[in-house]
C-alpha cells in the first residue's frame, strides 16, 4: 500500500506578494501585480508589461559572492526553501539525510545569468568570437538546470533522490507530482519541491513577442493579463517561485504539524500534436484529469474547485474549459474556476507550483480567489470563473491543472488532510 503524502510547509515569492500571507492577501483582494517592465528599456518590445518580483538579494541574505553565483531563479528557490522548511516546523537535523530528496521544477533555468554572460562575452551583441578571458566561472551553474536542484539540495542537506524536472510550463505541477511519487513509494521520506523562474529577460520577451503569445495591451498594464474575458489578447509574462516540505501523512501527525493538504492524486498526458497549438476538444488534459481523479479516489462530483491554467490565450481557455466539461461533466457547470495569473501573471515553469501553494491556502481558509478582470467572459467559456471578488466556499477537494508547449498537460488533485483513504 502506497503511502499517503501531505504538504506541511508553503515558501513564495511573487509579484505583489513576499511570503505566503502577502500572496495570499493579493489573491483574495483580486488585486492585480502586473505593471510596465522595469528591468531593462522595453520600448522595442510588442509586449511591454509584466509581472514582476521586488526581490532584494542582500536583504534576503545573501552574501556577494551567493548572489555572483547564483542565478536570480535559483536565489528564489533558495529562499523559499528557507520558508518552507521554517513555515512546516520541521527538524531536518532529525531526519536522515539520505531520506531527504528535492524535486524542483523550471522551465527556462538560469535565462537572466545566461542572457547577462551572453553580454558581457559578444560586447553587447557586437563581437561573434567571443574572449573566453571574460567568461564567469559559474558558467557551468548557468547552462546546467540541475545545478539549481543541487543548490536547494545543500540548502537543506538533502542526500536522496535530486532532479530538475523542466517540462515547460507544466514543470512546477510535475515537480511536485514526481515529489509526491517518490515518498509513495518509499525511496523518501521528506521532499522539498516546488518550481522557480525568472524569465523577464530580453530575449525571452522577443521569444513571445515573435510567436504573438503574450499581451500587446501596455496602456493597462493591471488589467493586461485577462483570462476567459472576451477582450483577452494573449498572457502576461512573470516571474516567482514556490517550494514546499512534502512528508509522509504519518510522520506529520506523529510530529503534530499543521498539514495544509494531502496530494492526493496527480497525472500527466501529452497530446503529441503541435509545439504550441492546442487541440479544441481538450481530451488530452482531460485524460491527465481523469488519472489524477483515480489516483485520488474520488469522483469528479468530489471537486470544489478549480484552479484553471487560465493563461489569457483563446487557444488555451477554451481548451481547458472543454477538459473540464469531458472530464467532469455536468458538475463541470457547477463547479466555480479561476485563475489566479489575472493577479500574478505567468511565470512559465513556477507557476504550477505558485498555484498549488494557490489551492493550498484556499483549502485552508475556505475562499476561492477570484479571476481579476474578468468583466465580459467569452461565450465559448460558459464556466463559473469566479469573476472579480473571491467566494467563500468549503473546499476539500482542489482540483489544479497547466498545460505548457510541446503538448504537456498536467493535473493534481489537493484534498483537505483527515480520515482514511
Amino acid at each position: 500500500m502506497s503511502r499517503r503524502v501531505v504538504l506541511t510547509g508553503i515558501g513564495v515569492r511573487t509579484p505583489g506578494g513576499s511570503g505566503a500571507d502577502q500572496f495570499w492577501d493579493l489573491l483574495t483582494a483580486g488585486r492585480t501585480a502586473t505593471r510596465r517592465i522595469s528591468f531593462f528599456d522595453p520600448a522595442p518590445y510588442r509586449s511591454q508589461v509584466a509581472g514582476e518580483c521586488d526581490f532584494d538579494a542582500e536583504a534576503e541574505g545573501f552574501t556577494p559572492r551567493e548572489i555572483r553565483r547564483m542565478d536570480r531563479a535559483t536565489q528564489f528557490a533558495v529562499v523559499c526553501t528557507r520558508e518552507a522548511v521554517a513555515d512546516s516546523g520541521l527538524d531536518l537535523d532529525g531526519v536522515e539525510p539520505h531520506r531527504i530528496g528535492v524535486s524542483l521544477g523550471s522551465a527556462v533555468a538560469a535565462a537572466t545569468s545566461l542572457e547577462n554572460e551572453y553580454l558581457v562575452l559578444s560586447d553587447r551583441g557586437r563581437e561573434w568570437e567571443v574572449d573566453p578571458t571574460h567568461l564567469s566561472p559559474y558558467m557551468f551553474d548557468y547552462l546546467t538546470p540541475g545545478a539549481m536542484a543541487a543548490d536547494v539540495a545543500w540548502t537543506v542537506g538533502a542526500e536522496g533522490p535530486v532532479a530538475l524536472v523542466s517540462n515547460g510550463c507544466t514543470s512546477g505541477l510535475d515537480a511536485v507530482g514526481q515529489a509526491a511519487q517518490l515518498i509513495r513509494e518509499g525511496s523518501a521520506d521528506v521532499m522539498i519541491t516546488g518550481a522557480t523562474d525568472t524569465p523577464i529577460t530580453p530575449i525571452v520577451v522577443a521569444c513571445f513577442d515573435a510567436i504573438k503569445a503574450t499581451t500587446p495591451r501596455n496602456d493597462e498594464p493591471a488589467r493586461a493579463s485577462r483570462p476567459f474575458d472576451g477582450s483577452r489578447n494573449g498572457f502576461v509574462l512573470a516571474e516567482g517561485a514556490a517550494m514546499f516540505v512534502l512528508e509522509t501523512h504519518e510522520r506529520a501527525v506523529a510530529r503534530g504539524a499543521h498539514i495544509y493538504a494531502e496530494v492526493s492524486g496527480y497525472g500527466a498526458r501529452s497530446n503529441a500534436y503541435h509545439m504550441t497549438g492546442l487541440k479544441t476538444d481538450g481530451r488530452e488534459m482531460a485524460e491527465a484529469i481523469r488519472a489524477a481523479l483515480a489516483e485520488s479516489r474520488l469522483d469528479p462530483e468530489a471537486i470544489d474547485y478549480i484552479n484553471a491554467h487560465g493563461s489569457g490565450t483563446k487557444q488555451n481557455d477554451r481548451h481547458e474549459t472543454a477538459a473540464f466539461k469531458r472530464s467532469l461533466g455536468e458538475h463541470a457547470y457547477r463547479t466555480p474556476v479561476s485563475s489566479i495569473k489575472s493577479m500574478v501573471g505567468h511565470s512559465l515553469g513556477a507557476i504550477g507550483s505558485i498555484e498549488i501553494a494557490a489551492c493550498a491556502l484556499a483549502i485552508k481558509h475556505n475562499v476561492v480567489p477570484p479571476t481579476a478582470n474578468l468583466h465580459d467572459a467569452d461565450p465559448e467559456c460558459d464556466l463559473d470563473y469566479v469573476p472579480v471578488v473571491a467566494r467563500e466556499r468549503r473546499l476539500d477537494a482542489v482540483l489544479t491543472v497547466g498545460s505548457g508547449f510541446g503538448g504537456f498537460q498536467s493535473a493534481m488533485v489537493l484534498t483537505r488532510a483527515g480520515g482514511t483513504r
